[in-house]
């Protein structure tokens, strides 16, 4: 499930082309794409969260919650392992396509084999006042984990003192995410007038919901109207983008 590149790519350029307004070269769309998928990609969280305050409603197909978690859904990733203890940086590494991390759970080996524990965010200011109260140390059911950039580290319980671990064990640790969507490629080759033809050999789709298609030819010559100095093209694609906004949230 994805919106094709090349779809995209002619329909700006037979808009942008409307009237000798300009061209938009290959390098051009490619940048303008990957900035509007990103902005796409990114206001899913934000209207996810203006429209669970508002409340779903009972239908299909019609409620918003359902709608945009949906879209968002394509770029979950679950159960992903993350594998070797880096001790060159005592942490765990997590991956570089990480957008925003959902769970992270503890597979408890001494035990049931296969047994998880979802690990509790703790913040790096309140892990030494956890860590140093009875009260609250982790415990193996009840481990906690601190982040710090793109790496975790996580701490569980032990029966001797001081009764809490640091977990160094390898592909013990587990995580559900959000991942960023893959960077866009509308690529080409050159015919003997020097003409860019399109080369699916060498594209990437964008990876967002197929109903994300108009949205996405719309910020894209919203883009393109700025670079080429053209109000007229701008103005048009921000009318189609003011209108849709306003549909979706009235």
């Amino acid at each position: 499930m994805s919106v094709n590149i090349n779809t995209v790519y002619q329909r700006v350029q037979s808009i942008a082309n409307k009237e000798q307004r300009g061209y938009i070269t290959p390098l051009e769309f490619n940048r303008f794409a990957n900035q509007s998928q990103l902005d796409t990609f990114e206001q899913y969280f934000y209207d996810l969260n203006q429209f669970v305050r508002i409340g779903g409603n009972d239908t299909r197909h019609a409620d918003m919650v359902t709608g945009i978690e949906e879209k968002i859904a394509l770029f979950e990733v679950f159960n992903t392992s993350l594998g070797d203890y880096n001790s060159a940086t005592d942490c765990y590494d997590l991956p570089s396509a990480l957008h925003k991390l959902s769970t992270v759970s503890y597979i408890e080996t001494a035990g049931i084999e296969g047994t998880f524990y979802e690990c509790e965010y703790v913040n790096k200011k309140d892990l030494k006042l956890i860590l140093t109260s009875n009260l609250t140390l982790p415990t193996t059911t009840r481990p906690i984990y601190v982040r710090q950039g793109s790496k975790i580290n996580v701490y569980t319980g032990k029966t001797t003192s001081p009764y809490f671990t640091e977990l160094l064990t390898d592909d013990l640790i587990e995580i559900d995410y959000i991942k960023q969507p893959t960077e866009v490629n509308w690529g080409y080759v050159l015919d003997a007038n020097d003409d860019a033809l399109y080369n699916s050999a060498a594209s990437t789709n964008f990876e967002l919901h197929p109903s994300e298609e108009p949205n996405l030819v719309i910020k894209i010559l919203e883009l393109a109207g700025i670079a080429m100095k053209s109000p007229d093209v701008y103005q048009v694609a921000d009318k189609e983008n003011m209108e849709d906004i306003q549909q979706q949230k009235t």
